[in-house]
């Protein structure tokens, strides 16, 4: 005989859920939707095309919000119905189904909720992430292709559209530097948290046998900006510098002068961009990417300096923000949160959202205090 009874944690669910449903503010979201949805449908749109692509892009994420809040309500209703007929019919395949079906729900209603914390002014838009290794050699050329794959990895697991934008190989093993693009909604507020250095301690497979090596490559996270909200950025303060395109250990992947690296002088912030065909697309993305940093940069400052004022001038963020450990203990853990995970190689497989809701948690928490 079966006797499910999941009414406690279906109630548990429901309540959470309730409380995310009123910070997103259904009502408002739809009152939103039907908003844009309006002067989506004006004929005059496209005369503007920068608005139209704000429109189009604000439409799109809040429909998806949206959907993702409908959805989960007609999961949990549907799940009351499978537990009955399980119940009713005594089958354990129906059973297990509905089990099944609660653990899915509650992952995805913490995932949720983690996200209403994700209230900050550029959390809702993409992220474009770049990867630098740092000291250590091979080593820290080949962890930065490492993070590289699992950042990758986490996207795909999420279904992220992404699009490496530039990628710089070593002459030896791994990559210099990477820069990608992951243009879902929000994926900045997300994968901000994992901006910061990342150190490896091995057994390095590239020097003389059994010696420990410890490596360390940094991630920047900064969010996708519309142009009409970037800086402008005179000729005379950039050079830009045009050259082939290349793979994997330096060898030529296209015969023209299509990769632009643009410098800016007075920071002298670099951006690279080799991903498109032609050498005016690969300009106008790292131009884009440029402005952003640039206006972040000048939002630092003014945040630097406010600190300075108000005589506070403590770093939220250390220099080293996880360590991974890949000999002995087997172990990855973020020295800020306290998060770690005994399996190294799910880690590296782009199974990241523990690090990533602690993260979020733990910064939250931060700022409140």
């Amino acid at each position: 005989m079966i006797d499910l009874d999941l009414g406690l944690q279906i109630a548990a669910l429901r309540s959470t859920f309730a409380d995310i449903r009123s910070v997103v503010g259904v009502e408002r979201l739809e009152a939103e939707i039907a908003d844009l949805n309006e002067k989506a449908g004006a004929p005059d749109l496209w005369n503007d095309p920068e608005n139209a692509q704000k429109v189009t892009s604000a439409l799109s994420r809040s429909q998806a919000q949206l959907a993702r809040i409908t959805g989960i309500e007609g999961r949990l209703d549907d799940l009351e119905v499978l537990i009955e007929l399980a119940n009713e019919a005594e089958d354990e395949a129906s059973a297990q189904e509905a089990r099944d079906e609660l653990a899915d729900l509650q992952k995805t209603v913490a995932d949720l909720e983690v996200q209403t914390l994700l209230d900050g002014e550029y959390d809702d838009r993409g992220a474009v992430v770049t990867i630098r290794s740092g000291a250590g050699g091979d080593d820290a050329t080949d962890f930065a292709e490492m993070l590289m794959r699992m950042y990758l990895r986490y996207a795909e697991r999420h279904k992220y559209p992404v699009k490496v934008l530039d990628t710089s190989y070593a002459e030896g093993a791994g990559i210099k530097s990477t820069t990608f693009e992951i243009d879902a909604p929000y994926a900045f507020g997300t994968l901000s948290v994992e901006a910061g250095t990342h150190r490896l301690a091995r057994i390095s497979p590239f020097g003389s046998a059994d010696k420990r090596q410890t490596s360390f490559a940094a991630v920047e996270v900064i969010p996708i900006m519309e142009e009409a909200q970037a800086v402008d950025i005179p000729e005379g303060d950039i050079r830009v510098d045009v050259f082939r395109s290349s793979g994997p250990g330096g060898q030529s992947v296209n015969t023209t002068d299509s990769a632009v690296r643009i410098t800016h002088l007075p920071t002298g912030i670099v951006v690279s961009m080799q991903n498109e065909k032609s050498q005016i697309q690969n300009r106008a993305v790292a131009m884009r990417v440029l402005q952003t940093r640039l206006l972040l940069l000048k939002r630092e400052e003014e945040a630097a300096k406010k600190k300075e004022l108000a005589g506070t001038i403590t770093a939220s963020w250390g220099d080293q923000m996880r360590s991974y450990f890949l000999y002995g203990q087997q172990l990855v853990k973020d020295l800020r949160t306290g998060h770690e995970v005994g399996n190294p190689a799910v880690v590296f497989d782009g199974d990241l959202d523990g690090f990533i809701s602690a993260g979020i948690r733990w910064r939250k928490s931060s700022v409140e205090e």
